[in-house]
């Protein structure tokens, strides 16, 4: 029996590892530890609440006293806490630096000092910069950093930390760089999930510039199962990459969403593009699949039909979530640029 702590567990992914995590592992124990910012939601939780292997602590990775309270016999970390969302970061890139860059260096030093079996930490694609839209090229574990956005700089800058602790003070860690998530419990800011709800509104689904920019897109639960394998079988100090080998255009996303809802292409509105929008990202899996023996269970059109139906079937979680807080950034994202 195992016990973890995993912080940004009431975040999109965190929620989905916590869910996937108790049920292939029902004797571990899950403490997790969230600073329930405005994409942190217990709901997502509902169902683990009375689960006696978990329990939550509210907090901030970077309140030093409370997570090393929390580490208290802990056996493995694993590191989802994050402002994750690029656009916010071009608003405001400061909460961005002080969660992923200092959060990240006040939890490494606790988990040190709790002298933790296992440091995992979950990062993205976006640190590796951006790749040329009609190049076949492909992001490898040894692809140069070249972060384009506050966000995907502050992700750099926290992989770079994690590193260093393992060369510096032989903490055990292991890192995973995966593709864009889809899936259950997205917060709906995200292209796939805000997508999906507006047209279930009767909305216009804004599309960035020409809607040409290319992503690798990664369902939520194979993410899961690939941390899962990085922890039982990854080799301590190495970066494992996780994603399905396919990337498509964002237009071409929102088509098949429209599709999905039987809906009409006039929802689409093209808006004005952000800044430094990185045109193409792409994973090489390679690595995780052949040392690790991973593979995704979950083809993209058939993980998006089950996320569409998620979203029909749970509309009193999301709409909640648009609140006036949610249309005050949506009207400054997307219509007074």
């Amino acid at each position: 029996m195992s016990k973890l702590l995993i912080t940004g567990g009431a975040g999109f992914i965190g929620s989905n590892f916590i869910h996937y995590w108790l049920n292939n592992h029902p004797d571990d124990q899950i403490v997790n530890y969230d600073k329930l910012t405005y994409s942190g939601n217990l709901e997502n939780l509902k169902d683990v609440e009375s689960n006696k292997n978990y329990s939550f602590t509210r907090g901030d990775i970077a309140d030093a006293k409370k997570i090393s309270k929390a580490l208290e016999g802990i056996d493995t970390v694993i590191n989802f806490a994050a402002e994750s969302h690029v656009d916010r970061s071009i608003l405001d890139p400061a909460p961005f630096i002080l969660t992923n860059v200092v959060g990240t260096q006040v939890l490494l030093d606790a988990a040190r000092d709790a002298k933790v079996k296992r440091f995992h930490h979950i990062s993205t694609d976006e640190v590796f910069g951006a790749l040329q839209l009609d190049s076949k090229e492909k992001f490898t574990e040894t692809t140069p950093y070249n972060p384009r956005s506050p966000y995907a700089a502050s992700k750099a800058a926290s992989d770079h930390l994690v590193r260093a602790y393992f060369h510096t003070y032989g903490l055990p860690v292991t890192i995973s760089n995966c593709a864009n998530n889809f899936g259950p419990y997205h917060y709906p800011e995200k292209l796939i999930p805000l997508a999906i709800t507006n047209i279930l509104e009767g909305k216009k689904v804004p599309v960035y510039g020409d809607g040409l920019y290319v992503r690798e897109w990664l369902y939520v639960e194979d993410h899961c199962s690939g941390i899962e394998k990085v922890l039982e079988k990854g080799k301590v100090g190495e970066t494992y990459l996780i994603g399905i080998d396919m990337d498509l255009p964002n237009i071409e996303i929102i088509t098949k969403i429209i599709k999905l809802l039987g809906a009409s292409d006039d929802l689409i509105e093209y808006v004005k593009d952000r800044p430094g929008h990185d045109r193409r990202y792409a994973i090489d899996a390679a690595k995780i699949k052949k040392e690790l023996g991973w593979k995704p269970r979950y083809d993209f059109d058939e993980a998006l039909a089950l996320t569409v139906k998620w979203y029909q079937n749970h509309q009193d979680w999301w709409q909640k979530l648009k609140n006036k807080n949610y249309e005050d950034y949506y009207k400054k994202q997307y219509i007074i640029r």
